[in-house]
């Protein structure tokens, strides 16, 4: 009130000083109209303007206030948009957790997996499995050869240089062959990219904690779902949990997994990822995901008797659904916008910007016109054919 009040008389004391000043402009100049009337034709002449009332200053200050409650409302609707978008995913079957009956690896969704498991099935295994046959086939054949009915006279053979140089030289060759693929893998796994996510994951008897960081400190607990709940949710029962770890797509994510008690093991096996966690210890992995999706984990460390009640859920969203889920998070646990992509921008503005926009606001709504007779009696412009 005390700010309208002032704005008010201000505007007066304006509209008061101009009328002053147009009426004694227009006493000097009349005695020279009646001597040369030239002279009043170039003398320009103030057009009296009514002076503000309360209602128009009122008016100016409601228009100012206005645009910031505008400016409030639509920064306040983005920031419900953005909590309001997340759903929690669906599992697929089949993805990110184990089948019946299954053998082999799971799918690979990340860099190292895919790599791993391609060492694996590529390398490791076919070399695997012909050594294997050919010892069983060698036992198999020395045994039928060399039998008592067989051999009236054993041999007494000691030493063969030819035998002893290709079962030396060929096992060294063989591990040579894996040694390569095998460093080069192990470089990717402990040179990883630089992090876009931090995430320190704790281990306790018997759950798991998460905490970001960089999003503020947001963190939570996560247990495992009842059979019931499990049940009516439509998810895997001894896999799902009611919080889980929620990652951007496409985002290098560094985790720090330590414990609070004993030795746990933070695996998820569609990652390749597998480290233990180490009461006073913070051990480091990281792992990139690009397709969206649930994927289920389980502590790989004997750690008590409800070890086996130790699951761990992975969400990896989009990363418009990621912020949307951060942003669900910090207003749960009462944090302020934060974090890379999370916090409004602001658009800063200039001390003339910020000058210019409080003249406009103080500045009266109707403004003094200065005319001439010639621009009085000037016809008006013909319109454009």
């Amino acid at each position: 009130m005390t700010k309208g009040w002032a704005l008010s008389l201000k505007g007066l004391a304006v509209a008061a000083a101009l009328s002053m000043a147009g009426a004694s402009l227009a006493q000097d100049t009349a005695p020279a109209a009646v001597s040369t009337p030239a002279a009043v034709s170039t003398m320009p002449t103030v057009a009296p303007v009514a002076p503000p009332t309360p209602d128009d200053v009122a008016a100016t200050a409601a228009t100012a206030t206005g645009a910031a409650a505008v400016g409030a409302v639509a920064e306040a609707a983005a920031q419900n948009d953005a909590v309001m978008g997340y759903t929690r995913m669906a599992p697929t079957p089949g993805i990110g957790q184990p089948v019946p009956k299954g053998i082999n690896l799971q799918q690979q969704f990340t860099p190292i997996g895919r790599e791993a498991k391609a060492l694996t099935e590529q390398i490791l295994n076919p070399i695997i499995g012909f050594i294997s046959i050919f010892v069983l086939g060698l036992m198999f054949w020395v045994a039928f050869r060399y039998r008592s009915s067989a051999v009236e006279k054993p041999s007494t053979t000691t030493h063969n240089f030819t035998i002893e140089v290709v079962w030396t030289l060929v096992p060294a060759l063989v591990l040579l062959f894996i040694a390569f693929p095998s460093f080069r893998l192990l470089a990717n796994q402990y040179s990883p990219p630089k992090a876009d996510l931090t995430v320190k994951v704790t281990g306790y008897q018997w759950y798991w904690g998460y905490e970001y960081p960089d999003y503020g400190g947001i963190s939570f607990d996560s247990v495992p779902l009842t059979k019931e709940e499990a049940a009516k949710e439509g998810t895997p029962y001894l896999l799902e949990v009611d919080n889980r770890l929620v990652v951007p797509a496409g985002a290098t994510v560094k985790v720090l997994v330590t414990a609070a008690d004993v030795l746990h093991s933070f695996a998820v096996p569609s990652f390749w990822v597998k480290m233990d966690a180490v009461p006073g210890k913070v051990n480091e992995t990281w792992f990139k995901v690009d397709r969206p999706g649930v994927y289920y984990g389980q502590c790989s460390e004997l750690c008590g008797t409800k070890h086996g009640f130790m699951p761990i859920a992975v969400e990896v969203l989009s990363p418009e659904d990621f912020k949307r889920w951060v942003r669900m998070k910090q207003a749960q646990d009462g944090i302020d916008p934060t974090g890379p992509g999370i916090a409004l921008a602001t658009t800063p503005v200039s001390p003339a910007a910020a000058a210019a926009a409080v003249r406009a606001a103080v500045t009266p709504a109707t403004a003094p016109q200065i005319t001439t007779p010639q621009a009085l009696a000037a016809p008006a412009a013909a319109p454009a054919a």
